[in-house]
C-alpha cells in the first residue's frame, strides 16, 4: 500500500518497478507529527528525509523577527532540508508540521545506502532534478509576477491550501502580507 502511494506519487519523475518502492519503504521509519511541532530545527544539521503521508508541512526561515515561509507541501511529497543533507552542514531552515502530520521518515544512512543501488540513484537523482526545477521556478515567479498572479497560480495547482494552511502562511509564502492577501481574496471571490 505505501509503495503503491509512493509509485504514483512519483511516477511523473521516474518510473521505478513497485519492488523498488517496497525497498524505499523498508528503509523508513512512520513517523507523525503534532500540529505546529517542529520537525527540524533552524540551524541544526539534518539527519532526515520525509515523504508526507498525511497533514501539511512548511519550512521557514527567519528573518529579522518574523519567520518567512520558504515552501508548502502536502500529502504525497517529499520533503526535507535538501540544502544540509546534501552539504552535511547546517542550515537555517526550519520545517513545520502546520497540521497533525504522518510521514514516512529516512535517516542519512538509509539514503546512503539506497543511493549506492541503481535504481535508487535514479531515484534519487530524478527527486533532486524536480525539486530544483520547482525551486527555481518558483523563484523566477517571485521575481516576475504580481502577487495576485502568485495567488491565481497557487490556488490553481493547490486548491485545498486555501482551507488548509493559514493565512499568515500563505501571504508569507506569496511574499506579502496577511493584509494584501486578503484583499487579492475579496477580489478573486467577487471576480467568480
Amino acid at each position: 500500500m505505501l509503495a503503491e502511494i509512493l509509485k504514483n506519487s512519483f511516477d511523473k519523475y521516474y518510473e521505478a518497478p513497485i519492488e523498488s518502492w517496497e525497498r524505499f519503504v523498508s528503509l523508513c521509519d512512520q513517523v507523525a507529527f503534532k500540529k505546529n511541532e517542529i520537525i527540524k530545527q533552524a540551524n541544526e544539521t539534518a539527519k532526515y528525509g520525509y515523504f508526507l503521508l498525511e497533514g501539511s508541512v512548511g519550512s521557514f526561515v527567519w528573518k529579522e523577527n518574523s519567520s518567512v515561509c520558504t515552501d508548502l507541501f502536502l500529502e504525497h511529497n517529499f520533503f526535507g532540508d535538501d540544502m544540509s543533507l546534501l552539504s552535511g552542514k547546517p542550515s537555517p531552515l526550519e520545517i513545520i508540521a502546520l497540521e497533525h502530520s504522518k510521514t514516512l521518515r529516512m535517516n542519512k544512512a538509509n539514503m546512503e545506502v539506497l543511493k549506492k543501488t541503481s535504481i535508487g540513484s535514479m531515484l534519487f537523482l530524478a527527486g533532486e532534478q524536480s525539486s530544483f526545477y520547482d525551486k527555481q521556478n518558483q523563484q523566477i515567479e517571485t521575481m516576475t509576477q504580481t502577487a495576485e498572479e502568485r495567488y491565481n497560480g497557487l490556488i490553481k495547482n493547490n486548491p485545498e491550501i486555501l482551507q488548509r494552511i493559514s493565512q499568515k502562511h500563505i501571504a508569507s509564502y506569496l511574499g506579502i502580507t496577511p493584509q494584501s492577501l486578503s484583499r487579492i481574496r475579496k477580489k478573486f471571490t467577487s471576480k467568480s
